[in-house]
């Protein structure tokens, strides 16, 4: 595997190497000790599946509040998403900037996302199912999120969300969130 460091700390895409042959390939996409040794997470608690009908659907931006914050490690599995990362991390170097990445079940990378930041993604195809493994059970008491659109954060999106749910859509911009429970 290969980690591609990005411009926030801790936030890294993971390439799988392949090897090939006339079965086609091989890769592995998760090793305890090359996660470990890039300082990162190790232990996954949670796995789930997002499957998304269109393209134009937008899921986030989520995070768990202190101090249940989790770390990811998301793929697509089926189509191919933008994915985003915004730190939350009080201190940081690159508080509220953001990266983002397409991932594509073709190319089969997958996004490092530590503690303390916020997460997202925006389909770019009909059919788009993402796989996450979670360090920490998802805590429906301290599920928050902040407004997809939020200048303060200023993710560029490639176009407007055709589907976004009530809940994403509803969220606060992060001066009103300030308070409530951000790393």
């Amino acid at each position: 595997m290969l980690f591609e460091r990005t411009p926030i700390a801790g936030v890294f895409v993971v390439v799988p190497e392949r090897f090939e042959d006339e079965r086609g390939f091989f890769a592995r996409t998760y090793c305890d000790d090359e996660f470990a040794a890039h300082g990162l997470e190790t232990h996954f608690v949670q796995c789930n599946v997002s499957w998304n009908h269109r393209s134009g659907t937008l899921r986030g931006m989520h995070y768990q509040a202190w101090p249940q914050g989790e770390a990811k490690l998301v793929r697509a599995t089926a189509g191919a998403i933008l994915d985003v990362a915004v730190d939350l991390r009080r201190g940081s170097a690159t508080h509220l900037k953001h990266f983002a990445v397409e991932l594509t079940a073709e190319d089969r990378k997958a996004l490092y996302i530590p503690r303390g930041m916020a997460h997202g993604f925006l389909t770019l195809t009909d059919n788009a199912e993402v796989f996450y493994q979670m360090s920490d059970k998802y805590a429906p008491e301290f599920a928050r999120g902040l407004r997809w659109d939020d200048p303060a954060l200023a993710i560029d999106w490639p176009f407007e969300p055709l589907i976004i749910n009530e809940r994403d859509a509803s969220y606060a911009d992060y001066t009103a969130a300030a308070d409530y429970g951000l790393m």
